[in-house]
Order: C-alpha cells, then structure tokens, then sequence
C-alpha cells in the first residue's frame, strides 16, 4: 500500500472482530514504532503490549470505554522521560511518544489492521493495572484489531483552513 493511501486510510476504530493478531504483524507494528524518531535520539518510551483479556477489560474499565476490551491488542505507549522539556518549551515523552505511535498507527492500517488513540483514562489506575513505576506516565492507550465493520471516512479540514505562510495568519 503506497504511503500516503495509507495516511488517507487511517480512521479510529471503535469496533473489532473476535480475531487475534498475527504475530508478525504485531511485530512490524511494534518496529515501526521503535523505529519512530525521538528528541536527541533518546528513545525514552516502552510499549507494554496487553493480550491478557482480564488485563484489556481492566483498562477498558479505567479508561470509561467498554469497546477498548474488544480489541485483541493494546498497546500501553509509556514515556519514561517525563521531567524533560525540549528548548522550546515543550515537553519531549508526549511528543516523541505520539510520533511513535503514529508510525504504529499507519503501519497497522497496512497490515490490515485498525487502532484509536486513548487520552481518556485514569493514569494512576492504568499504571496500577500495568505495574508501570511512579517516574514513568502512559501517554497513549492503542487498542489494536481487526475492524469489525467498513470505517466512515475521516473529514478534514481544506488545506487552506489550516496552513498559512512566512506568519501565522
């Protein structure tokens, strides 16, 4: 799949067959994301992969979102250098984070497969459930499967809603 069909592919998915996923697949995902960059090389995140099902309806419960259960796979993407900010103010673990997690996310999409970002769940109950230490913070939760139905098309915004040039406009 060329690259940029797959970026126009990409949807949040909410609903998921009852199949496991591959192995290999999950692999690649995994490496795609290991393969993301970070700032100063760093490479300050872990990905605790959870097939358990008590496990997945236990974040599904902490994140007030049944469907996440339904899904085969989550990936807890977990950034271990929470103190740090980049010279520009930023923070760098939800930054070099959700770049790991987006390349996970389109390489899912070529395997067949779908995910939805999670922001929304108790960290300290997720962390409690995943044994993630205190100096650690879950950025993302990524459910991953197969959808369980044909996906609506994502709507975006024109090019010139959103892009100006040399300032801010």
């Amino acid at each position: 799949m060329d690259l940029y069909e797959t970026i126009k592919k990409r949807t949040s998915v909410r609903k998921y067959q009852d199949k496991p996923v591959e192995d290999d697949k999950l692999q690649r995902i995994l490496d795609a994301g290991r393969l993301a960059p970070s700032a100063n090389n760093r490479q300050a995140r872990k990905f605790v992969v959870v097939r358990n099902e008590e496990l997945r309806a236990a974040l599904a419960e902490a994140a007030e979102q049944p469907w996440i259960a339904q899904a085969p796979v989550v990936i807890a993407v977990v950034g271990l250098d929470t103190d740090r900010t980049m010279s520009c103010g930023v923070p760098a673990d939800p930054v070099d984070c959700a770049i790991a997690i987006d390349h996970m996310t389109l390489a899912a999409v070529a395997e067949g497969l779908g995910t939805c970002w999670v922001g929304h769940f108790d960290q300290d109950a997720c962390c409690n459930i995943l044994s993630v230490p205190p100096a650690a913070k879950i950025i993302e939760l990524l459910p991953l499967g197969y959808p369980s139905a044909k996906q609506k098309a994502n709507t975006r915004k024109p090019l010139k809603e959103i892009v100006s040039y040399d300032t801010f406009a």
